[in-house]
């Protein structure tokens, strides 16, 4: 057997949704691909701190994380690209003129920034553990680096940010949008770079839209059975749903629990 690189998607691949713990017969398959040799790693859209602990919590080292812009080799957190400063300040001036609440997340944790709390007050506070910090004295010009953009705008509404695709953007809730960097594909090669290894011997796993940059012709890429339709269209292989196990029998199906 060839020498494979793995990189598997958390959210929804990896994961479960109803539970949000990590699939046992998931785990049992990476442990078993590192067994025989093969590279495996994390390529998630979640932010670095985030993404640690399941990282740790399946025994891995390596990983590309936001959205692409975050590289960690060896359990080091190798470089977190932010977003462009000068597209992100122009962002944050439009959606403040039409009066749409901010969060912004400046370092690479729980605490997210803002001059006011309108984003809660209009769309309630993000889905997940989040330290808000206000400063109404904020000047969006002198920042050094953004992360990420939250912006408290609805699908019906969002055409009215006429800057919206100069930035990558995702919408995990329907109440606002993730401005993020957003290329998981880029992350990947630049960890094959790294490596000095063979991008024909990439093989990825994803489930949801996402997911679409980082699969390529180029290299190997496998469904979930529970993915969205236009990702299992662009894939390689569609697996069975990650709750029966996915994961596990199509890398057994594959070969590739054989030695390296």
């Amino acid at each position: 057997m060839r020498k494979k690189y793995f990189f598997f998607d958390i959210d929804g691949t990896l994961t479960d949704n109803r539970t949000r713990e990590v699939v046992p017969s998931a785990m049992e398959a990476l442990r078993k691909l590192k067994e025989a040799g093969h590279f495996v790693a994390i390529a998630t859209g979640r932010a670095h701190y985030k993404a640690r602990p399941v990282m740790e919590q399946l025994r891995l080292t390596d990983m590309v994380c936001c959205g692409g812009g975050g590289l960690v080799i060896d359990g080091q957190l190798v470089h977190n690209i932010p977003l462009d400063l000068k597209k992100a300040q122009a962002l944050l001036r439009e959606a403040e003129s039409l009066g749409i609440g901010v969060l912004l997340q400046l370092t690479d944790s729980i605490d997210v920034y803002s001059k006011n709390d309108m984003f809660r007050q209009q769309v309630g506070p993000r889905q997940e553990p989040t330290n808000y910090i206000f400063d109404p004295q904020m000047d969006y010009e002198t920042l050094p680096q953004i992360l990420k953009i939250y912006l408290s705008v609805s699908a019906e509404d969002e055409h009215k940010l006429t800057l919206k695709d100069t930035i990558g953007h995702l919408r995990f809730a329907k109440e606002y949008l993730i401005f993020q960097y957003d290329a998981k594909k880029q992350g990947i090669l630049d960890m094959m770079e790294v490596l000095q290894a063979d991008i024909r011997d990439v093989v990825v796993f994803g489930d949801d839209t996402n997911d679409l940059v980082m699969f390529d012709p180029c290299w190997t890429s496998v469904a979930m059975g529970n993915a969205c339709e236009e990702l299992k269209e662009k894939a390689t292989y569609v697996a069975e749903r990650n709750t029966d196990d996915g994961i596990y029998k199509i890398c057994e199906q594959m070969g590739w629990f054989e030695k390296v």
